[in-house]
């Protein structure tokens, strides 16, 4: 007798990235898959890929980019909670998205919002200095 191993089962790429809540909508994950900023395994996928569990992703979003291992499967978009269950981050993504978020914000320090509207003054010196960099 030959054994036959049961088919294991598999969700498409961009379906799954949009259950995990990685991207709000399916077309802005097809978009990702397509444009490069997925991996799996390495390697540069189709978004109608087949995902199964265990397997490792990359994926870029924004400034962010995540090192994931599958740990379920679903095609149904669900709660945030229920969506984190459905991969494991490693540790040293985390650290490093952690050092990137705080680098952003310590760039921004040194800009100070105004804490009021111009007034009429200040308006017409915005104007004036507008009109300096036209010549």
């Amino acid at each position: 007798m030959t054994e036959f191993s049961l088919p294991q089962p598999s969700v498409r790429l961009d379906i799954w990235l949009w259950a995990a809540r990685f991207f709000k909508t399916r077309s802005l994950a097809k978009q990702a898959v397509e444009t490069g900023k997925v991996t799996v395994a390495g390697q540069r996928p189709k978004s109608s890929r087949a995902v199964r569990v265990g397997e490792q992703l990359t994926i870029e979003r924004g400034e962010e980019q995540f090192e994931i291992a599958v740990a379920a499967l679903s095609d149904q978009r669900g709660p945030a909670p229920v969506a984190q269950q459905l991969y494991a981050e490693t540790d040293a993504s985390r650290a490093r998205r952690a050092e990137q978020r705080a680098l952003r914000i310590a760039a921004r320090d040194g800009y100070k919002a105004p804490e009021h509207k111009p007034d009429k003054r200040a308006r017409k010196l915005i104007r004036a200095l507008g009109d300096l960099d036209a010549l």
